[in-house]
């Protein structure tokens, strides 16, 4: 490996091939700045690649292949060769051969960050349904690390330049939800947004908002009664041991009025509250953090876009912030421990 060290070395996976995830590969690291703050190593293959360079008609990036994280160039785009086989584009389409491969890049990242190889994984989109396996069982990404990396916790938080948003449940049906909702549920999440705000965005003392599950939050009991019975009890926890959480709060006014500005972090109850305000204010620049891991994972904070894969359309910003997140709480987590050390 050359020896050049200062920069942090991030794995890149490929995503579903036949989606824009290599567009917005491509399209961020065309970009000679990106370089200068990082070494990337792209898993997926060179040949595919090399496919997607020409549909887009961007022949100004070049990669430099290997075979191991080991052995790579910190001055050069490293772009790691998971298979050997040739296989065709099929934009925008939804094929087994894409989802093998998305899998197969993402494990070999997985193993390469668990053995200290890179310091952070940028996870392109997946198609949930084709990427299934016997390695892969998963709803998505942000269950696939916290299995991989033993967690016994973690939570997906959406970051933008002025506002995060974490859900207690994720990829959990809606008719599921209120079931699952329990006071031990939220004051852990709880307790994994608060550490992460601390560890990974260097907030002191962070203040977080909880929105209510129900309609107007239960309008006291009127809608519903968990917001009495579970979520309030586990606010009141949470302020008991010292911590600022606030609500719960109606999630309809709580974004209309924009009172998201006065926190470092909501918390909401489920993917749709918490998501679709957050892709509405900030689907441009939005991140997708897994939250509570050892490990550093990011990823843009929109899907495949099988409607656009191949047509040079894609934006992507998201995905640069993902790197650039990535690349921060990096250094957040290195200053912390040599505040640690002193």
């Amino acid at each position: 490996m050359e020896q050049e060290i200062s920069k942090p070395v991030i794995g890149i996976t490929l995503g579903d091939f036949n989606g824009v995830g290599p567009e917005v590969i491509i399209k961020t690291f065309a970009n000679p700045s990106m370089l200068k703050i990082c070494t990337p190593i792209i898993y997926g293959s060179g040949k595919l690649f090399q496919k997607y360079k020409k549909v887009l008609g961007i022949e100004d990036i070049h990669f430099q292949y290997t075979k191991s994280a080991e052995q790579i160039h910190h001055k050069k785009i490293n772009l790691f060769n998971c298979w050997e086989d040739d296989f065709n584009l099929e934009l925008g389409k939804v094929t087994d051969t894409a989802g093998n491969c998305a899998r197969i890049a993402l494990l070999q990242a997985a193993d390469d960050l668990k053995k200290g190889l890179i310091e952070a994984v940028v996870t392109a989109p997946i198609n949930k349904k084709n990427i299934q396996g016997k390695d892969f069982q998963f709803p998505g990404h942000t269950e696939f690390f916290t299995s991989y990396f033993e967690s016994k916790e973690s939570l997906m938080l959406l970051t933008s330049a002025d506002l995060r948003v974490a859900v207690i449940t994720g990829h959990v049906p809606i008719s599921h939800v209120a079931t699952k909702i329990t006071t031990p549920l939220i004051l852990d999440k709880a307790k994994i947004l608060l550490k992460s705000l601390k560890k990974d965005f260097g907030i002191q003392k962070p203040k977080i908002a909880v929105l209510g599950l129900n309609p107007h939050a239960g309008d006291e009991g009127m809608f519903g009664d968990e917001e009495a019975k579970v979520i309030t009890p586990a606010i009141e926890q949470l302020k008991n041991e010292g911590h600022l959480a606030f609500g719960p709060y109606s999630a309809d006014g709580f974004f209309g009025m924009q009172q998201y500005k006065k926190f470092d972090a909501v918390l909401a109850m489920y993917h749709d509250q918490g998501l679709i305000p957050f892709k509405t204010i900030a689907f441009e620049t939005g991140v997708n953090f897994t939250a509570g891991l050892s490990v550093i994972r990011t990823s843009p904070d929109h899907g495949t876009a099988y409607d656009i894969a191949g047509k040079n359309k894609a934006d992507e910003t998201s995905f640069r912030e993902a790197v650039y997140q990535a690349l921060s709480i990096i250094k957040s987590r290195k200053q912390l421990l040599v505040l640690r050390e002193l």
